[in-house]
């Protein structure tokens, strides 16, 4: 546990070695990585308004490999910023637009894996005043050319309406006839109020700091699992888990390992959850132990509950991922599924060998859900099953469309899956939603969320709930969209958006990000919505509040500014790292930690801030 390093001298290399956000005053312009091919411009009489640079500097995640360059606009996309992504708002002017702006400052490219969407123009088709006196052709000409945008957009844009339940060539269901577990208001019911308080101040300060474990060189080990009870907060490390005091990030108790962490549930029930961990710690000779440990955690006590394995074939399972409903500690991998008993580890299912069909994975939370997976490895078909969570039982079964290979579980309560159906464009195994009925498996509605457009991301491979960008609550979907460009000189920025998970459309609301900030949505508080703003690289990172019904943010954090923390608050980006908050305490860890890069670059594991109110 360090506190945050002193201000360095002026003239002295930041630390980070090229990670950090831009200094307080910028470099010489550098030639750009890669020049992209020359677009098109707008149509005649269109301004040409130039790209604008990221908000925020790409920041490599600690111990992920740099991402690929992003693309470009399509062809025939004129290079101004999008309205907010179907929200049905003001539109931009096209003669009061600035231009001659000046291009990237910072000589960065755009931030990591974010394209430069395009906007398709909406005109009005009256005057300023409503509607002038114009001849009948030549207004027929602007109607006309109205509804050929209109359609456009509608395909672009507004794709996002949803299809309804039964494509059988999409996917097949079974299961009861009832009206399922929801009301069919389709989120338009009232808003059930959150339990986070708004502080006096909401201005924070550095808690503690915990610096990244060392491990080998040209080695990275995975840390993954953090969660925050009344008493502590409780982060893995190398082969331990620690629990710090939440406010002094003093050492309470340490469990110790005989191995990584390789996967930790993100539930908890009764300050009790569960992680899985290698039998043993990785050599150069030997990497992997494979993840065939499973262990029950007490985090209030800080201790092991038990420890237990399964077998296939008389061969232990290499789980993939673990979670926690209720009292049922469920995980599953490439050979099937076990299920054991959160406080006592009785196991409660194991997988048979010589199975055509087997769990691949599950979901925990409210309801347990399992994603299994049948026929070929080639030819595979994932059934979306909703579980007992004590006899395995399957409640309601949903089939998704053959040749889609992994799924994703965003919410189990409603139940609401990601896909990638065919391929997708930039998103990380997402193309498609779909909103199923947990009582009868029957799907209601399937929503489009192409990756040109949203910044949700799953990784349906191997860990089944481990989506960021999206949130379920109100019967809506929350989704991050892409950054574009903002309203400032050289402001970038995001929203997020709704979506009915009863009809597929967007409701209108929208939470912008601000100028040079990106929101991201992490949880649910009752009806509202918890999300983090990413800061540009002059200000700190904050945590707002998003009233559900109205959709009014309210702030509930603001990090420093001082450039010594922004320097680790902005390496915790919210596709790679653990993002807590609770009653004023934000958390943000490592998931991996790595030796590679700059030795003389001070990575953390864990930083805390709480607010002065």
């Amino acid at each position: 546990m360090t506190q945050p390093p002193p201000p360095p001298p002026p003239h002295q290399p930041p630390q980070g070695g090229g990670f950090g956000p831009p200094q307080d005053q910028p470099p010489q312009q550098q030639p750009p990585q890669q020049q992209p091919p020359q677009q098109p411009g707008p149509g005649f009489g269109a301004p040409q308004t130039p790209a604008q640079p990221p908000a925020h500097p790409p920041q490599a995640p600690q111990g992920m490999p740099p991402a690929a360059p992003p693309p470009q606009p399509g062809f025939g996309h004129p290079q101004s910023p999008p309205p907010g992504y179907g929200y049905p708002g003001q539109q931009p002017n096209p003669y009061t637009q600035p231009q001659n702006q000046p291009q990237n400052p910072y000589g960065q490219p755009p931030g990591y894996g974010y394209p430069q969407p395009g906007m398709h123009p909406h005109p009005h088709p009256t005057g300023p005043n409503g509607g002038g006196r114009k001849s009948n052709t030549t207004l027929a000409v602007i109607v006309a050319a109205v509804v050929v945008i209109a359609l456009v957009v509608g395909g672009v844009w507004y794709s996002q309406s949803g299809d309804a339940g039964g494509k059988e060539d999409t996917a097949t269901s079974s299961g009861g006839t009832g009206g399922g577990d929801d009301d069919g208001t389709g989120g338009g019911g009232s808003v059930p109020a959150g339990t986070e308080k708004v502080p006096a101040d909401a201005s924070s300060n550095v808690l503690f700091q915990v610096p990244s474990p060392k491990v080998e060189d040209d080695t990275t080990v995975v840390v993954s699992g953090s969660w925050l009870t009344d008493k502590a907060y409780v982060k893995s490390g190398v082969a331990e888990i620690v629990g710090y005091d939440p406010d002094k990030g003093t050492e309470l108790w340490t469990i110790p390992l005989p191995g990584p962490v390789c996967q930790a549930s993100k539930h908890v029930t009764d300050n009790l959850t569960a992680v899985a961990f290698e039998p043993a710690m990785p050599t150069k000779a030997k990497p992997s132990n494979g993840c065939t440990q499973i262990a029950a955690l007490d985090l209030d006590a800080g201790k092991k509950l038990w420890t237990k394995t399964a077998e296939v074939g008389g061969q232990p399972i290499r789980f993939d991922n673990i979670t926690v409903s209720g009292g049922t500690v469920a995980a599953g991998g490439s050979s099937g599924g076990a299920a054991f008993d959160l406080e006592t580890g009785k196991p409660l299912w194991l997988p048979k060998a010589n199975e055509d069909c087997r769990d691949s994975g599950y979901a925990g939370g409210e309801k347990l859900v399992a994603v299994r997976r049948c026929g070929t490895y080639d030819s595979p078909q994932l059934h979306i099953q909703t579980i007992d969570p004590q006899s395995g039982k399957v409640n309601s079964e949903y089939k998704l469309a053959e040749g889609v290979d992994y799924a994703s579980v965003v919410s189990t309560q409603p139940l609401v899956v990601a896909a990638e159906v065919g391929e997708s464009k930039d998103a990380v195994g997402i193309t498609d939603v779909f909103s199923i009925d947990n009582a009868t498996g029957k799907l209601r509605i399937r929503i489009s969320v192409p990756g040109d457009q949203f910044e949700a991301r799953c990784s349906g491979v191997t860990r089944i709930e481990s989506c960021t960008g999206v949130v379920v609550g109100n019967d809506r979907l929350y989704v991050e969209t892409k950054e574009h460009a903002g309203g400032g000189e050289y402001g970038r920025t995001n929203e997020i958006v709704a979506f009915d998970l009863a009809t597929g459309k967007q409701t209108g609301q929208r939470a912008d990000a601000g100028d040079r900030y990106t929101i991201t949505p992490l949880r649910m508080d009752g009806g509202n919505i918890i999300a983090y703003k990413r800061p540009p690289y002059d200000k700190g990172g904050q945590i707002v509040s998003i009233d559900g019904g109205t959709f009014k943010e309210t702030k509930l954090l603001e990090n420093p500014s001082v450039k010594t923390v922004r320097d680790v608050e902005t390496r915790m980006s919210p596709q790679y790292a653990e993002i807590l908050y609770a009653q004023g305490h934000l958390y943000m860890s490592s998931v991996y930690a790595s030796e590679l890069g700059n030795p003389d670059d001070k990575r953390y594991l864990v930083i805390a801030f709480g607010t002065n109110g």
